[in-house]
């Protein structure tokens, strides 16, 4: 759909409440203001009554529950990666018992999904061949879902693998490429009506920080998703099922990264649950100076519940005791316990 202006809500917390606002998504999140924003001008503040209906009806939507997780306070998607050479915690959970144990911290610690991935993506990183990929999840994923009833989502690009995956027990396809890598995984997603989070990405993990650019990345990032949802249902997947994620160092440097977090709200447009990934992000690494993965937890928490602030509902992260533990004093802080 071609736009000429986008309007990102303004999006607030608490009371008293404008009269002339409107709920966020049937949430105690509420708007009375956006911002107007177009190729090549100046944005400029509007009323909610000056935003035309088709953005309002998208903001309004509640976001309906997937796999049974409900989306009106924010949720953890716990990080499992059963790699070598992931960025933050390569080689740390590549051992089944290691894998198994994570997990069950992460779920005991308040993840709502764990996300399972067993190719990096980080920048740089080489394609894993299918087998090796499927060899990696295979055995994690059936063992945590003979024990657990946590839903499992798979981090993964291909349609094997996502077989292979949801044959073992996960129920949810993430696919950094945004289903612009494998044709065949939106067909089977769709086939077995599998939810789905689709994110944005430019370029491939090989060369996705050579010079990233854009005119606008705020109205190129959502064209994108907005264009790939658009895809997605007319293959068959419900708007329901579909997650999307501005996709955070993918393709981006820090001045795009900067402007996805403070403008993000801007992607509840798209009328589906919004993904954030900063978990000990490099974003963290050129900001504050630490240059270990594992020292960026308060970066990562800061990164995120600016995101919450502006009513993001679930959060890919390493450290889910400490996040939930944030989390949840900031959600009672503004909501009340």
């Amino acid at each position: 759909m071609l736009m000429t202006s986008y309007f990102r809500p303004i999006v607030r917390i608490g009371f008293p409440q404008a009269e002339n606002s409107i709920s966020f998504a049937e949430t105690d999140y509420w708007i009375s203001e956006a911002e107007e924003i177009k190729f090549g001008e100046k944005s400029k503040l509007v009323s909610i009554d000056d935003v035309p209906h088709f953005w309002k009806t998208r903001w309004l939507r509640k976001r309906p529950s997937i796999l049974g997780v409900e989306f009106g306070f924010p949720k953890l998607m716990g990080i499992l990666n059963v790699t070598p050479d992931s960025f933050s915690d390569g080689g740390s959970h590549i051992e089944l018992d290691a894998a198994l144990n994570h997990a069950k911290l992460m779920e005991e610690n308040g993840a709502d999904i764990i996300d399972i991935g067993g190719e990096s993506t980080r920048p740089g990183a080489s394609i894993v061949p299918i087998l090796e990929e499927i060899e990696r999840i295979e055995p994690v994923i059936n063992s945590i879902s003979a024990e657990s009833k946590i839903p499992i989502s798979v981090d993964t690009r291909k349609a094997e693998v996502a077989y292979a995956a949801h044959k073992a027990g996960a129920s949810l396809v993430n696919d950094v490429s945004g289903f612009t890598f494998d044709p065949n995984l939106l067909a089977y997603c769709s086939e077995y009506n599998l939810p789905v989070c689709v994110m944005h990405m430019q370029g491939s993990p090989e060369n996705m920080q050579n010079n990233p650019t854009y005119e606008n990345i705020l109205i190129e990032v959502y064209d994108f998703l907005e264009n790939q949802i658009g895809k997605l249902v007319r293959a068959g997947i419900s708007r329901d099922h579909i997650i999307a994620d501005v996709g955070i160092g993918f393709g981006k440097n820090l001045g795009h990264n900067l402007t996805l977090i403070k403008n993000i709200s801007l992607f509840h447009g798209l009328g589906v649950p919004l993904l954030l990934g900063v978990s000990r992000k490099s974003i963290i690494s050129k900001l504050a100076k630490v240059e270990k993965p594992s020292g960026r937890l308060h970066g990562s928490i800061s990164l995120a519940i600016s995101a919450l602030g502006q009513g993001v509902q679930l959060f890919r992260v390493h450290d889910v005791a400490e996040t939930k533990q944030a989390f949840d004093l900031w959600v009672a802080v503004n909501f009340g316990e």
